[in-house]
C-alpha cells in the first residue's frame, strides 16, 4: 500500500510526506532540526503528533505517489514555514 499523509504538530503546522511501503508507524522525515526550534523544552516533554492518511492506492505509480504528495502540499501549503 502506498500513501500520502498528513502530520500535524501542536502548534498546527504540518509536514506533507509519502510512504511508498505503506508501514504503519512510520512518521516521515521532516527537518528535526527546523521543528526543534518550534517547541520549548518543555513543550518537547510531552507532545501529541497526529497523522492523517489523506490519500492511499495499492496500484499507483511511485511517480503517482510523488504527484499527490505535491498536490496535497500545495493545498495545505505545508511548505510555508509559517
Amino acid at each position: 500500500m502506498k500513501w500520502v499523509y498528513k502530520i500535524t504538530y501542536p502548534n498546527g503546522k504540518i509536514y506533507i510526506g509519502k510512504d511508498l511501503t505503506g508501514t504503519f508507524t512510520y512518521f516521515g522525515s521532516p527537518n528535526s532540526e527546523l521543528v526543534v526550534q518550534d517547541f520549548s523544552d518543555e513543550e518537547r516533554r510531552d507532545i501529541t503528533i497526529r497523522r492523517e492518511i489523506l490519500w492511499q492506492s495499492e496500484t499507483a505509480s511511485d511517480k503517482d505517489v510523488n504527484k499527490k504528495e505535491v498536490d496535497f502540499i500545495r493545498e495545505f501549503q505545508s511548505n510555508d514555514p509559517s
